[in-house]
């Protein structure tokens, strides 16, 4: 166990490590009780864990002090929650750690820790009034984070019907049942493929774009047709090596792959470059309507559509940049990418396939897409919109509610301990 295992609630073990049998023989020393009381030595000191029967054995590294109290003394549980949850314990650790220039604390100050001890038979009454109001606590947030998983399965569920064409009435029907003719996806797609010629951004000699290769590939709805993603753009490029050392404060915006979250751009942390001398002039560069996907590292697969940002950017080497031929047809497109069931689920089965995950530009640019009737696109648009909206308003509400219950937990705590 690693200190990252201790959260604000507990243990969790999504950060653990791994040993060898041999050198677990060597660390035995090291080997968890239940009821061994875990204590963050450092980084986020006051982190505390008890051990579960069936983490008995587990070894914990030197960022992490355990305890093994005097039950006869103290009850462990009322002890965990003290150290969570007691004015006095977060005066005694700042005060211990004043002056210094990383957190942490030793043996010896976790020793002297003071320790409001009332009579067991107390100790037990305020443990057992604790639990039953964490038990509530627990139940309102799993009934919480079930509500955000069922969002999040009917988001998903919205992207599959709008790219598959059950979203909204399609434009063959509305022809049909208007008496009037409409341009087809495949007419459409023509249109693209001259404006894709005459903005050609390639280096040298136009090339013909990529073919949709049709094995495998499932019907489409009337007045649909499957196009891929180096059809419908004029250049799919991404950033140049190097540009990592010319980081700037002042310098224009760089999105990296870790500025790529769930389908949006973030910038909690934005990054800078001074453009280096010998840069591929603006060939890289971001505007309002381009479509990001991530190629490399972690995030790989995850997607934007670009907004207006108000000022020049450009993409590092890890980050496929796609510009649209026909700026129209983008928000359609992002829609199909970000599909869990379509475009995601197909780029997500190339990057894992084999090895390290990662996409080269030729697996982006041979993405095949789903091509509906411009007016079809708008609709389909418009209808997504109106349902993720409903459905960020719900998050934030959820999300809302699940901090409301976090501090409601430490008010019970701080109360507890007065």
């Amino acid at each position: 166990m690693t200190i990252g295992c201790l959260t604000q609630g507990g243990i969790n073990l999504d950060k653990a490590l791994f040993v060898s049998e041999e050198k677990a023989k060597e660390l035995s020393r090291y080997r968890l009780k239940e009821g061994d009381l875990l204590f963050s030595r450092m980084a986020s000191v006051g982190r505390a864990g008890l051990v579960p029967k069936w983490l008995e054995g587990a070894l914990f590294n030197y960022h992490i002090m355990r305890l093994r109290l005097d039950e006869s003394r103290i009850d462990t549980r009322l002890f965990i929650n003290y150290v969570r949850g007691a004015k006095q314990v977060r005066d005694y650790l700042k005060a211990v750690n004043h002056g210094a220039t990383r957190d942490g604390i030793n043996t010896e100050q976790l020793l002297g820790l003071p320790v409001a001890v009332p009579p067991l038979s107390e100790q037990r009454e305020i443990v057992a009034e604790l639990e039953k109001q964490f038990s509530r606590l627990d139940e309102a947030v799993a009934n919480l984070q079930r509500v955000k998983a069922n969002l999040k399965r009917y988001k998903a569920s919205v992207l599959k019907a709008a790219v598959e064409g059950r979203l909204v009435e399609t434009e063959a029907t509305l022809a049909r049942r208007e008496g009037r003719t409409f341009e087809t996806g495949e007419q459409l797609l023509q249109r693209i493929l001259e404006e894709r010629q005459a903005k050609w951004a390639g280096r040298g000699k136009y090339k013909l774009p990529v073919s949709p290769l049709n094995d495998g590939l499932p019907p489409l709805p009337d007045g649909w047709t499957w196009a891929t993603s180096d059809q419908l753009t004029y250049l799919i490029t991404s950033g140049s090596r190097g540009w990592g050392d010319f980081y700037s404060d002042t310098g224009v915006l760089f999105i990296r792959a870790q500025d790529i979250k769930t389908d949006a751009l973030n910038f909690p942390d934005a990054a800078r470059v001074n453009v280096p001398i010998d840069a591929e002039g603006t060939r890289s560069s971001v505007t309002e309507g381009d479509i990001l996907v991530t190629i490399t590292g972690a995030n790989v697969t995850k997607s934007a559509l670009v907004p207006a940002l108000g000022e020049l950017a450009f993409v590092s080497q890890h980050v496929a940049l796609m510009k649209l031929s026909m700026p129209e047809t983008a928000s359609f497109v992002f829609n199909w990418i970000i599909s869990p069931a379509n475009g995601r689920k197909t780029l997500e089965s190339w990057a894992y396939g084999a090895g390290k995950p990662g996409l080269s530009l030729e697996q982006v640019r041979a993405l095949p897409i789903a091509l509906p009737p411009l007016a079809e696109q708008a609709r389909i648009v418009a209808e997504v919109d109106r349902h993720l909206s409903i459905i960020r308003e719900v998050e934030a509400e959820v999300d809302t509610n699940l901090q409301r219950a976090k501090s409601l937990r430490q008010a019970t705590l701080a109360r507890a301990f007065l």
